[in-house]
């Protein structure tokens, strides 16, 4: 089973849609709320290189956002990498 690391704001809808995303998947992850971990933000940005919300990491792979992880999910690349 894929580890997947969600970071993720409150009120952010691209986070709400990632996580719907994995849910229908029946994909396990943890989330990360850098809206209330200053040190969970610098984190991200320093895994990721970026500042936006929601960063996927799956198995320690940088994902990107909710668009890299819907086009993963499309191309059916994403079932891969969960399995």
């Amino acid at each position: 089973m894929a580890k997947i690391i969600v970071y993720s704001k409150e009120n952010c809808p691209y986070c709400v849609w990632a996580k719907q995303l994995l849910d229908s998947k029946k994909a396990s992850y943890t989330e990360i709320r850098v809206d209330l971990d200053a040190d969970k933000l610098a984190e991200m940005i320093q895994l990721s290189g970026r500042r936006t919300v929601p960063q996927i990491f799956i198995d320690d792979q940088a994902i990107g956002g909710f668009d890299d992880l819907s086009a993963l999910a499309t191309s059916g690349q994403l079932d891969k990498l969960l399995s």
